[in-house]
């Protein structure tokens, strides 16, 4: 049981952790901090949050855990404003998609305690946005990737892992470097793609009469393109490297795929597709037994 937990961004992230903990009857109280007072209040409204903020001092005070639900550009200054206040037995976590800017930013804010700070990104979502958008089921059978630090005690992790494991979630750990290569490719490359696209086609002269024909195909490949801007701003610069790898991958299997479709290499085209469909067929398989694993262990 978690007497105190604070969390910065109450949106879907941070207001799904929040609901889940309250669902599974794991926590006593809730304080939320967020940038407007709009969503605070609609987050209390819901009953995500049972504190809205006002002095991070008081807020901090004798809480147990802390977790960034933020704008990953925001963590080092968020760090910084909250170390003041930070007592020897609060834990901070966050939910950022990329863990080697995340880690970086923390050493530089944190100082000596940065052991407090245990970097974690749970693997769900949705398009939506705010607070409306938290639901208590969102991290149900869904991975959640902590990549602790050195300085971090197996206490400091155990607490993080069994709060993700009260919302439903089940926990890999992954180096920080490895986390940020292995999702350049299957998370940040996809939302480019996603926005370049919608982009592409919402700049064009006859825009509406194309938008009026897109459908379930179009819906489903760009859906994620109505994901924060902002916040997938940030993950494409402070995962930069990676991505630019994955960007320059893709390239090249599109060159390949021109070259097969302008010399009418019906065999080449079909043997990609082939693989892409074996290989889709093989991941879908994987999560659907992942997804009704808690089910049959009766953890559910």
């Amino acid at each position: 049981m978690l007497k105190k937990i604070v969390i910065f961004g109450v949106g879907l992230i941070g207001g799904s952790f929040a609901l889940a903990l309250r669902k599974a009857g794991a926590v006593e109280q809730i304080v939320g901090v967020g940038r407007t007072a709009a969503s605070l209040l609609r987050a209390k409204e819901l009953g995500i949050i049972d504190v809205i903020s006002t002095s991070l001092e008081e807020s901090l005070k004798n809480a147990d855990l802390v977790l960034l639900a933020l704008p990953v550009a925001q963590t080092e200054a968020t760090l910084a404003a909250i170390k003041p206040y930070l007592q020897k037995n609060t834990i901070v976590t966050d939910a950022g998609s990329i863990k080697g800017e995340v880690v970086l930013a923390a050493r530089l804010a944190l100082g000596d305690k940065v052991g407090q700070f245990v970097p974690g990104h749970p693997i769900a979502g949705l398009e939506s946005t705010g607070p409306d958008a938290a639901i208590a089921d969102l991290y149900v059978g869904k991975k959640v990737v902590l990549t602790p630090l050195s300085e971090n005690s197996a206490e400091q992790v155990a607490t993080v892992q069994q709060a993700w494991q009260q919302c439903g979630a089940v926990i890999h750990q992954l180096t920080p470097e490895n986390h940020d290569a292995v999702f350049a490719a299957v998370s940040h490359l996809p939302h480019l793609l996603a926005y370049a696209l919608v982009d592409d086609i919402a700049n064009r002269e006859h825009a509406d009469l194309l938008f009026q024909y897109a459908a379930s195909g179009f819906r489903d490949f760009t859906r994620i393109a109505g994901s924060s801007p902002e916040m997938w701003r940030d993950i494409s610069l402070t995962n930069q490297d990676a991505i630019l790898t994955e960007l320059d991958a893709y390239i090249a299997q599109l060159t390949r795929l021109r070259s097969q479709l302008a010399d009418g290499n019906g065999e080449a085209i079909h043997a990609m597709f082939s693989n892409a469909q074996r290989a889709r067929h093989n991941w879908q398989r994987s999560i659907e037994t992942a997804e009704v694993q808690p089910k049959q262990d009766g953890n559910e």
